[in-house]
């Protein structure tokens, strides 16, 4: 039975308070007077977390709000970080937020809908009861876990300059990271999908990415992004960007999923959580030559990994013309098997 309006909106109210605490009492102005900053980066910040403008003499900021703002604000003063820096900061921080909290909000209707058999709306009004209880929980691992990543992401800044990569020089047009860059996708994703409920094309696309994210990360290698039928990741060396992609394969033919893969190694520039760059293209391309069950490398991708790692083999495939790349000769991956020497696994 779906709530009345007025509960609904006790509820929501009552969860909007224990979250921000009474409410909105500062409008605009006073943020921009308590902080001595301008009503245009005032605005700015706000449009950086993702909000949208609201007028300036209404009330809309909480306490919270302009301790956050104006502790940004002592950083930019201080020198500490630049205010392009401190927008981006923002803006980082902004988007994930959004995006997490979708995703945990989706994954608790999700639950709702399929334990108790309700229907769309009633799961969320069930989530939206149970949400003040389960706030805590999550703000904690997220905290948590966010500290789990910085420590983690500063521990690889450590060994790349522990090993001594080469560096690209400040005028070399050189990108700055050198990293092993893999593409997979599922075959035939569209047929595949054509004439499925919500929920079955939901199972399809959540089996598939919790395949590879548990795959990649347990390996050692990182998700960048995953868009539906397709994943990137990215691995600090290429033998564990190679073993990445030889077990999505298997895994993935395990779990009913047919997919193909493109793996390079190269340079590239990390900006806004995402990877960039021509080896990045390349290792989408070779993704889109690949046949079903097979990952490919670029041969000189294929020719660093044939001197650092034996337990692979590596066969040329006939070269193919991609556009904006010109000719691009794949080389295919594969284990090699104990028993005979040869190549195991795909065909």
């Amino acid at each position: 039975m779906v709530e009345n309006a007025d509960a609904v909106g006790s509820t929501y109210q009552a969860f909007a308070r224990g979250l921000l605490g009474e409410g909105a009492t500062l409008t605009s102005l006073d943020v921009a007077e308590r902080t001595g900053q301008s009503l245009e980066i005032v605005r700015g910040f706000w449009r950086s977390l993702g909000f949208a403008d609201v007028p300036d003499d209404v009330p809309h900021f909480t306490e919270d709000d302009l301790v956050v703002f104006g502790r940004m604000v002592e950083l930019v003063e201080a020198g500490t970080v630049g205010l392009a820096a401190a927008q981006t900061l923002v803006r980082a921080q902004g988007h994930s937020a959004d995006r997490l909290a979708l995703w945990q909000l989706e994954a608790l209707v999700e639950d709702a809908s399929v334990r108790y058999r309700l229907d769309d709306t009633s799961a969320r009004l069930v989530v939206l009861d149970r949400l003040a209880a389960l706030a805590p929980v999550l703000e904690q691992q997220m905290v948590h876990t966010w500290r789990r990543q910085l420590v983690a992401l500063m521990g690889r800044l450590d060994r790349d300059i522990g090993q001594a990569h080469t560096p690209a020089l400040p005028d070399s047009g050189e990108l700055p990271l050198e990293r092993a860059i893999g593409f997979f996708d599922m075959v035939s994703y569209t047929e595949r999908t054509a004439g499925l409920s919500s929920a079955e094309l939901a199972d399809l696309v959540q089996g598939f990415e919790t395949a590879a994210r548990d795959t990649i990360a347990a390996n050692g290698a990182r998700v960048v992004k995953t868009i539906g039928d397709a994943v990137l990741f990215v691995a600090d060396d290429l033998r564990t960007g190679a073993e990445v992609s030889l077990q999505l394969l298997e895994v993935m033919r395990g779990a009913g999923f047919d997919v193909r893969g493109g793996l390079v190694w190269g340079r590239v520039l990390s900006l806004s959580g995402d990877v960039f760059g021509p080896s990045v293209n390349l290792a989408s391309r070779l993704g889109d030559v690949a046949r079903a069950g097979v990952v490919v490398l670029d041969d000189v991708s294929a020719a660093l990994l044939e001197a650092t790692e034996p337990g692979v083999t590596l066969s040329p495939e006939q070269p193919v013309a991609v556009q904006g790349l010109g000719v691009v000769r794949p080389v295919r991956l594969a284990r090699v098997s104990p028993l005979d020497g040869g190549a195991a696994g795909v065909v």
